[in-house]
């Protein structure tokens, strides 16, 4: 009841006046049925305008963290979490991060629509950065289509440490559904998660006209912070578990080394 009278009542149409927000594709979203929606990664405010223009609910894994928060704003933070069809993604990976993935698979098996940052991040400086594996496990573990969506200008609405947005026009194109049937079966194949993955990547790349990094995205932050890279094993582990598909604002994690397959 709050998501909806939020978005059809008080947030929704104040957010739609003031941004006016343009959108291309919206038919390309299933009208009934599980999909996952995988959309590049530019602001915090991407994960409030992009539901906003679905029709359907839109339910997003976010890092757990926000609904652990102490104090006032911690405990209003995780409350509006929780009431806005927010899932708490653990990172921590193993048996805790398989449980965050498992909730994000019992969205899709009971029909809903899973959004999902493949670059696990947020970009850094506007560029599409490489996508990680997890949006793969979980589309060829429950066989449902993947809708690429580009965001447009919402870098410019809300940047990167910045609090108050500007008001400005954004926009969101919705690309036709991506179906990997052909892999069915072969979801425990790494060389088939990274495939999938970046083919997924590829249409985020044309339809946002980003400039594509093949690098992650959470590395580039880590080097622009003066943080040295996590050895490669803990890169490997992590996309195992699943934690790249939470929402990863701050807080890198991963490594880039090694060598990374071209789009």
């Amino acid at each position: 009841m709050f998501y909806w009278v939020m978005k059809r009542i008080f947030l929704g149409p104040i957010l739609k006046l003031l941004f006016r927000p343009w959108v291309k594709g919206l038919d390309n979203v299933p009208e009934s049925g599980a999909a996952i929606l995988a959309s590049n990664h530019l602001s915090f405010s991407d994960s409030i305008f992009l539901p906003l223009m679905v029709h359907r609910p839109v339910i997003f894994l976010a890092k757990s963290e926000y609904f652990t928060g102490k104090g006032f704003k911690g405990r209003l933070t995780a409350l509006f979490f929780r009431l806005s069809n927010q899932l708490p993604m653990d990172r921590s990976g193993g048996a805790a991060s398989e449980m965050s993935l498992q909730a994000g698979k019992d969205v899709l098996t009971s029909g809903g629509l899973l959004g999902i940052y493949p670059e696990g991040t947020r970009s850094p400086d506007a560029r599409l950065y490489r996508g990680k594996v997890g949006v793969a496990r979980l589309a060829l573990q429950t066989r449902v289509p993947v809708v690429p969506v580009a965001m447009i200008g919402t870098e410019k609405v809300q940047p990167i440490g910045k609090r108050l947005p500007s008001i400005r026009r954004i926009g969101i194109i919705f690309g036709q559904p991506l179906d990997f049937s052909r892999y069915y079966g072969m979801e425990d194949d790494r060389l088939i998660q990274r495939a999938v993955t970046d083919e997924i990547m590829y249409e985020l790349m044309r339809l946002s006209g980003q400039e594509y990094v093949d690098e992650y995205a959470a590395v580039v932050k880590a080097q622009l912070a003066g943080k040295g890279p996590e050895p490669v094993h803990k890169l490997e582990v992590a996309e195992d578990a699943a934690v790249d598909i939470a929402e990863d604002r701050d807080e890198p994690r991963e490594d880039g080394t090694g060598s990374p397959e071209k789009l």
